[in-house]
């Protein structure tokens, strides 16, 4: 079940889906990061997978400071003129604006009811699951990040640099192939969360390729896909319950 949300932030009202099992009760809750093509029916069906688990679901449009957009998840990038709307998109709408964005998000779901949250990100959702787990250390108890970039790179927005802030359990499913995620970043990470003594797994799924959990990608694989739904569901049942 499906209640569409407009939801007050800072810098202005995020649309948003909330997903709910037809007729289950929520106690916890999963902030779900979109990937860069934005919330539509593909992200829907994941929501509700999870909904159906027993969580309280919301997929916020992080893009939504901008007008009305859509993306075909298969051809975007391969097309120089919806690549370039893509990557202006994606660059007008920075890991600070989410982090404060999310302030919203978790406003919202206790105004649902939930207690306990996690969150779980896809491609550019990924480092956001991860910063929102280090800015709101005190109300996200799980973080979890699918074929995530940069998720240990250069810029002072990169996860890893917020490591020592992070309370929350962290689950990290990596590309076995990713040029946004390469190994050096993997070691980066993992040091830091080690440092930190943040409870983590990374785990490299080998095969796939960046963006295959998510069932409009081009590269989407049905059975790397269903063993990231048997870590997801695992995961959230320790970390949530």
């Amino acid at each position: 079940m499906k209640q569409d949300l407009d939801i007050r932030t800072q810098d202005g009202v995020a649309r948003a889906g909330l997903f709910r099992a037809e007729g289950g009760a929520s106690n916890a809750g999963v902030i779900l990061y979109m990937d860069a093509f934005g919330p539509r029916p593909a992200l829907f069906q994941m929501a509700e997978r999870i909904a159906g688990q027993g969580y309280a679901v919301l997929v916020p449009d992080l893009f939504y400071r901008n007008g009305p957009y859509a993306f075909d998840a298969k051809t975007a990038f391969s097309n120089e003129k919806t690549r370039a709307e893509l990557m202006e998109l994606i660059g007008s709408t920075s890991q600070e604006m989410t982090k404060r964005d999310t302030a919203g998000f978790l406003d919202a779901l206790a105004e649902a009811g939930v207690g306990p949250v996690g969150t779980v990100g896809y491609c550019m959702g990924g480092a956001r699951s991860l910063n929102a787990a280090a800015t709101y250390p005190d109300r996200i108890v799980a973080a979890a990040s699918f074929h995530g970039g940069n998720l240990a790179g250069d810029a002072p927005d990169s996860p890893h640099w917020q490591a020592a802030k992070i309370k929350a359990k962290v689950y990290v499913g990596t590309a076995g192939v990713d040029r946004s995620f390469p190994p050096d970043q993997s070691a980066k990470l993992a040091e830091a969360l080690r440092t930190a003594e943040v409870d983590h797994i990374i785990e490299n799924y080998v095969g796939m390729q960046h963006g295959w959990c998510v069932p409009d990608h081009g590269v989407f694989d049905f059975a790397g896909a269903e063993r990231h739904w048997r870590r997801l569901t695992t995961f959230f049942s320790e970390t949530l319950g």
